[in-house]
C-alpha cells in the first residue's frame, strides 16, 4: 500500500466513517474536524484483547439493565464524540490472528506470522512504534491486566521471533527504558522465577525506576519518575473475583487505576507521551467461555476508557484510540422466552468460572460442587450436571500453557450455565471478525470507515507529526 495515499481525502474518510453509526452523523464529523489542524502530542491506545462484538454488546446490555446507563464506549457512539471504523485483523500467516501478530501490525506497521513480535518470516525486524516515539523524545508506557511481558504490550515495544520469550522481553523493556511498565508476571522479573536467576527488580531500581508490587505502593507513585509495577506471579485477578475478595482488592490495582497512574507519571513531559492500555483478561475469559470473567473485565476496561477520555477532553492534545486486536469465542445472548431474566442473573454473579473450577478436585462431592456454583452464580444445578463436571477431575494433568494449563472443564461449565444465563459461545478460540475501532482527538479525522490493522501504525505517526524515516 502507498502510505502517502492512505492519508489523502481525510475529510471524506471522516464523513464515510459516520455512515456506520445510526446517529447524527454530522456531529461526529464535526468532532473529528475540530481537531484537523492539531497535532497529537499524546496517544493513548486502549485494547480490549479478544473482544468479539458480542462482548461489547453484552457489557453494554449488562450495564444498561443493571444501572440504567450505557457503557462508556457505547456512550461515545451515542454522543457522536468519536469517529468509527471496522478493522481487518489478519496476520501474515492466517486470516485468524494471534495477539502477537496483531500487536505487531500496530507496532511495526507490517503483518508478521502468528507468534512473532515485529519479525517477518524472512527474519527482518521492524522497529516498534513505541521505540520510534521514544527516539523523538516522547515518553512511552504500557499497562495490562495480564503479564506485562505478554504479546500485546510486547508488540508495541520489542522485536522477538517468539512471543514466549517473556524473560527476555522483561530485559528488553529496561534496555529501551520504557517509562511505565505495569501488569502481572513477577516470575519474569524476580531472581526466583527466572531461569537465569537475574534480579530484574533490582536492575530496574538501579536504573531509577519506582518498583511496585502491590496496589498500595502504586497509589503512592511519584509523578515524573519511571515506573515498574508488577502485581502477582501471573496475570492480575479477574475483576469480578477482585471485587468480591478484599485481599485481592487491596493488593491488585484495577486497570483504570493503573491507567491513571501511568498518565500522571508521563503527562507533564514536554514532548508528550504514548500509552498502551490493555484489558488482557477479556481474551483469557473468552478462551475459557467464562461469562463472569468476560463481562466484568470488559466493564473494567470500559472504566479505563473513561479515565483516558477524561484526560483527553481536558488536555485537547491527546489522540485516544479504542479497539480490539481480534474476536474470540463470539459469545452472545440467545433467543428464548426467559432470555431477559436469564441474562440479568449475571448481575448477581460473585466469581469467575476460573474461581469456581479451581475449587474442585477428584474428592469433591456432588453437593460441594452444587454449593460452590450456587454461591458463585446463584443457580441450583442438578446432580447430573454436577456429575458431568466432576468426572473431568480424575484425569487432570497440568502442563505448560497460559490459558488453561490444568485442562479444567470450562466448556462443560459454560454449557451448563447457558441453560441459566442464555449466553452461548461458538468456540474457545480467536476468530477472523472485522472489529470495532473508535478514535477521539487530533488525528481522528484521518480515520476511514474500513482499514487494515497495519494502517493504524502510520495513522499514529501522522497524527503525532512524526516522520516515518527510521
Amino acid at each position: 500500500m502507498n502510505r502517502r495515499n492512505f492519508f489523502r481525502n481525510t475529510t471524506l474518510g471522516a464523513l464515510g466513517t459516520t455512515l456506520l453509526a445510526p446517529f447524527d452523523s454530522l456531529k461526529a464529523t464535526e468532532h473529528a474536524l475540530s481537531f484537523k489542524t492539531k497535532k497529537a502530542k499524546n496517544i493513548i491506545m486502549l485494547v480490549s484483547d479478544g473482544m468479539s462484538t458480542g462482548t461489547l454488546n453484552m457489557a453494554d446490555l449488562h450495564q444498561h439493565r443493571h444501572t440504567g446507563n450505557s457503557s462508556n464506549w457505547m456512550q461515545l457512539y451515542k454522543d457522536n464524540k468519536v469517529t468509527r471504523a471496522l478493522m481487518d485483523t489478519a496476520s501474515a500467516s492466517s486470516i485468524v490472528t494471534d495477539s502477537a501478530a496483531a500487536a505487531s501490525s500496530w507496532g511495526g506497521g507490517v503483518r508478521v506470522p502468528n507468534g512473532s513480535l515485529n519479525v517477518s518470516k524472512n527474519g527482518e525486524a521492524h522497529l516498534p512504534l513505541w521505540q520510534k516515539f521514544k527516539q523523538v523524545g516522547k515518553k512511552a508506557g504500557l499497562v495490562t491486566t495480564v503479564p506485562a511481558t505478554h504479546a500485546t504490550p510486547a508488540g508495541f515495544c520489542v522485536n522477538s521471533k517468539s512471543r514466549n520469550a517473556m524473560d527476555e522481553i522483561a530485559e528488553m523493556y529496561l534496555e529501551q527504558q520504557f517509562d511505565v511498565v505495569m501488569g502481572g508476571a513477577q516470575t519474569n522479573f524476580s531472581a526466583e522465577g527466572r531461569k537465569d536467576n537475574k534480579d530484574l527488580f533490582r536492575a530496574y531500581e538501579n536504573a531509577g525506576y519506582q518498583v511496585f508490587k502491590n496496589r498500595g505502593e502504586m497509589l503512592l507513585a511519584k509523578h515524573g519518575k519511571p515506573i515498574l509495577g508488577v502485581f502477582g506471579s501471573g496475570a492480575l485477578p479477574y475483576s469480578i473475583d477482585r471485587e468480591n475478595d478484599e485481599t485481592l482488592k487491596s493488593e491488585s490495582p484495577s486497570l483504570s487505576e493503573m491507567t491513571q497512574t501511568a498518565i500522571d507519571a508521563m503527562k507533564d513531559h514536554k514532548q508528550g507521551f504514548t500509552l498502551l492500555v490493555e484489558g488482557g483478561k477479556v481474551d483469557w475469559a473468552a478462551h475459557g467461555n467464562d461469562i463472569a470473567g468476560l463481562i466484568y473485565d470488559q466493564i473494567a476496561f470500559d472504566e479505563a476508557i473513561k479515565t483516558a477520555m477524561d484526560f483527553a477532553e481536558k488536555d485537547k492534545e491527546t489522540l485516544v484510540i479504542i479497539t480490539t486486536d481480534h474476536g474470540n469465542a463470539n459469545p452472545g445472548v440467545i433467543y428464548g422466552k426467559d432470555a431477559n431474566t436469564n441474562f440479568d442473573s449475571i448481575q448477581s454473579y460473585k466469581h469467575s468460572n476460573e474461581w469456581i473450577l479451581n475449587g474442585f478436585n477428584p474428592d469433591t462431592s456432588l453437593s460441594q460442587i452444587k454449593e460452590r456454583i450456587n454461591y458463585a452464580n446463584g443457580i441450583g444445578i442438578t446432580d447430573e450436571e454436577a456429575q458431568t463436571i466432576i468426572q473431568y477431575y480424575d484425569d487432570l494433568v497440568a502442563e505448560d500453557g497460559v490459558y488453561n494449563p490444568r485442562h479444567l472443564p470450562f466448556a462443560i461449565l459454560a454449557e451448563i450455565q447457558k441453560h441459566y444465563n442464555s449466553v452461548g459461545w461458538i468456540s474457545m478460540q480467536h476468530s477472523a471478525d472485522y472489529v470495532e475501532l473508535a478514535m477521539y482527538g487530533p488525528g481522528s479525522d484521518q480515520l476511514k470507515p474500513f482499514i487494515k490493522n497495519t494502517d493504524l501504525h502510520y495513522l499514529m505517526l501522522k497524527a503525532a507529526e512524526v516522520e516515518n524515516n527510521f
